[in-house]
Formats: structure tokens, sequence, C-alpha cells
């Protein structure tokens, strides 16, 4: 973990620092070629070199969310797009366990867009 993405984590609080790294670990290990980088200032993680997901915090609640950068292609009831045109969030209550099950597969329909080339890889 590179200095700026450690000192992202690091300001975080209490249960919310602590579900934010739980996610981080959820992320990195769903795929070898998936990488971590700082993006506008929040974690993002990438596909070889394609970004396909972000951790953030909502700006109101200050609770944890995975942001998927192509969710549009994403069929999940607990998914939101809200105003975005192509991508969608997934709210984390950091105050109960995480859903491991749910977010693990969310996370892998979203590789699978790369992985089979629905989102194109340069």
């Amino acid at each position: 973990m590179n200095d700026q993405i450690q000192h992202y984590f690091l300001s975080k609080q209490g249960v919310n620092r602590d579900c934010l790294l739980a996610l981080r670990s959820i992320i990195l290990h769903q795929d070898p070629f998936v990488t971590e980088t700082l993006k506008w200032g929040m974690p993002c993680y990438c596909y070889k070199k394609k970004i396909f997901c972000y951790l953030w915090t909502d700006k109101k609640t200050a609770e944890p969310y995975l942001l998927f950068a192509e969710g549009k292609h994403l069929d999940y009831p607990e998914l939101e797009q809200g105003q975005r045109s192509r991508m969608k969030i997934f709210r984390i209550n950091p105050h109960q366990d995480l859903p491991l099950q749910q977010i693990e597969a969310i996370l892998q329909k979203a590789l699978d867009l790369y992985k089979n080339g629905i989102i194109k890889i340069k």
C-alpha cells in the first residue's frame, strides 16, 4: 500500500476505517490482476489497468460504499444508480457484518465484464 492510499485509510475513524480496510482486502483477493491506486482522492481498483471499482464514503452519512465504474451492466437490486448514467453504488452499513457473499458475487460479475470482453481492456 503506497503512502497516499495508506493515508486515506488512516484518515478514517473507527468502524468506517475497519470496514473500508476489510473491503479493500476483499477486492484485492478477487483476482491476481486486480491492482490498487488512488484516483480523485479515493482508492481505485483496476483489472489489468482498467478501473472497475472505487471505495468511498457518503458525504451525508459518512458510511462506506463500493462504486462500480460500469455498474450500468450490473443487474442487482442492491445497487443504486441515482443520477449516474454509468456507475452504480453498493452501500455498506459499517455497524453490521459485511454481506460477504453478496459483495463477492457483485465484484465477480463486475470483473467478468472485463474478462468476457463486454468492457474492452486496452
